[in-house]
C-alpha cells in the first residue's frame, strides 16, 4: 500500500524536531552546521530557525568561525530557561530534590528526613520543593518527575497502595500539582534508576538488560528491545518476593520477608556483615560491601555474591536479557569485584550466556532518572507540533 507524503506542516514539524535534537545534543550549532548534519537545503534550514526563533525554543548564544562576525557565524542554541524542572528521589523517610532548566542544568539541589505519616510530613516534603525552586531563582515549575517505591498502575500511573509506604506518598504527586500547577509524573525508583543507567551508565550500549536494585529494598527493572516492562499491572520486577532458598520462609502478598527481599535487602546484607565481623556502628550495607572490596574481605563477598546471584539467575533463566546490572548504593559499593563474584555464579547455574556489570550511577540513579523523565516529557510537548498541527 503507497505511503501518502508528509503533509507541509508535518514536515516542518518533523524539521524542527530534528534540528532541536540535534541543539540538545551537540551543544550550539551556526546554520550551516545544521544543513550538514540535518542533510535539509539551506533555504529549509534558514525557515527552520526563523520559526523555532519566532517560537521562542531557539536563540543565538554567540558566534563561532575565524571571522566571528556575520549571519554565518551566529551559533544557535536552545533557550535553557523556557522552561523549569525538578525531580525528586521520594524515600520511606526522606526526600531528595534537584531543580533545573531545560537543559538539565543544576540549579539548585537539597535533601532532608521526611519522617511520619501525616499531614505534616506531606507539608514538609512540599514545602522542600517550592523552597529548592526558590533557590534556584525559579518561579514555575513546567514539570516534576518522582521515583518512589512501589507499584505504579500502567492505565493510570497511580502509585499503588500498600502497607508499607507511608499515605502521603500516594498523595504527593497531587498536592504537588495542586500546589504548583505543574505537570508531575511519578515512576517506581528501580524503573527510573534503570532509565538513567541506560542513558548515562552502565548499560549505555545495551537495548536488553535487567537493572537488579541492590539497597534499603530490592527489585528490578526490565528492559527489553529498548521497552521498559511494566507487566500487566505494574508489577514486572518486583523480585523482592521471589521465593528462595535459606530464608526459612515465603513472602505473602503483603509483605516479601522470606523472599529475594530477605536474602539481599540491605538490612539482610549488613546481618551478614556482622556475622563476619566487618559491621561498625553507624555503617550502611553499602559502606560494608565497600569496605570489603578495598580490604579483601574474600569470605564475605563471596557470601554476598551467593545471595546476590540467586536473582540474577532467576531473571536470565526466565528473561534471558544476556546482561545483568547490579544497581543501588550496594550495587556501585561492590563494583568490578562483586560484579565478577556474581557473574561466575550465574555462570554455573544457567546455560544462558548472561554479562552481569556493576552499576555506575548508585543511589543517585534514581533522582537522575526522575530528572530525564521530567526533562523528556517537558521537550515532547515544547518542542511538537504546534496546537492544530
Amino acid at each position: 500500500m503507497p505511503v501518502s507524503p508528509a503533509s507541509p506542516s508535518t514536515a516542518r514539524a518533523i524539521n524542527d524536531r530534528l534540528a532541536l535534537g540535534l541543539l540538545q545534543s551537540e551543544g550550539p550549532l551556526t546554520a550551516n552546521q545544521l544543513k550538514q548534519l540535518t542533510g535539509l537545503s539551506r533555504p529549509s534550514v534558514a525557515d527552520l530557525v526563523e520559526r523555532l526563533q519566532g517560537s521562542g525554543l531557539i536563540t543565538v548564544v554567540g558566534e563561532a568561525g575565524a571571522q566571528r562576525r556575520g549571519p554565518n557565524a551566529r551559533l544557535y542554541g536552545i533557550v535553557a530557561d523556557r522552561a523549569h524542572l525538578a525531580a525528586l528521589d521520594v524515600r520511606t523517610d526522606s526526600v531528595s530534590v534537584v531543580v533545573t532548566d531545560l537543559l538539565g542544568a543544576v540549579l539548585a539541589e537539597t535533601s532532608a528526613p521526611v519522617d511520619g505519616d501525616t499531614e505534616a510530613a506531606l507539608e514538609r516534603a512540599l514545602d522542600l520543593v517550592g523552597h529548592t525552586a526558590r533557590e534556584g531563582g525559579v518561579q514555575r515549575l513546567h514539570t516534576i518527575g518522582i521515583g518512589a517505591p512501589g507499584l505504579i498502575d500502567p492505565a493510570t500511573g497511580d502509585l499503588h497502595d500498600t502497607t508499607s509506604l507511608p499515605a502521603w506518598h500516594r498523595r504527593l504527586a497531587g498536592a504537588l500539582h495542586g500546589r504548583l500547577g505543574a505537570r508531575v509524573l511519578v515512576e517506581n525508583e528501580t524503573n527510573l534508576a534503570a532509565r538513567a543507567e541506560r542513558r548515562d551508565g552502565a548499560a549505555h550500549d545495551r537495548d536488553t538488560f535487567v537493572l537488579l536494585w541492590l539497597g534499603d529494598g530490592v527489585g528490578a527493572a526490565v528492559v527489553l528491545d529498548g521497552v521498559l516492562r511494566r507487566g500487566a499491572s505494574g508489577g514486572a520486577g518486583e523480585i523482592g518476593f521471589l521465593p528462595v532458598p535459606r530464608t526459612g520462609s515465603l513472602p505473602s502478598a503483603t509483605g516479601c520477608e522470606g523472599g529475594f527481599h530477605s536474602l539481599a535487602c540491605a538490612a539482610a546484607l549488613c546481618e551478614l556483615g556482622a556475622e563476619h565481623g566487618l559491621l561498625r556502628p553507624g555503617m550502611a550495607a553499602a559502606d560494608v560491601v565497600r569496605q570489603a572490596v578495598e580490604t579483601g574481605e574474600d569470605a564475605f563477598l563471596d557470601a554476598v555474591a551467593d545471595r546476590v546471584a540467586v536473582g540474577a539467575a532467576a531473571t536470565a533463566a526466565i528473561l534471558d536479557p544476556g546482561c545483568v546490572v547490579l544497581g543501588g548504593e550496594v550495587g556501585r559499593a561492590g563494583g568490578t569485584v562483586l560484579a565478577a563474584r556474581v557473574a561466575d555464579r550465574v555462570t554455573a547455574m544457567s546455560p544462558l550466556r548472561t554479562e552481569v556489570r556493576a552499576g555506575t550511577l548508585g543511589g543517585a540513579a534514581v533522582l537522575r532518572g526522575a530528572l530525564l523523565a521530567a526533562r523528556d516529557a517537558a521537550q515532547d510537548e515544547l518542542f511538537g507540533p504546534p496546537a492544530g498541527h
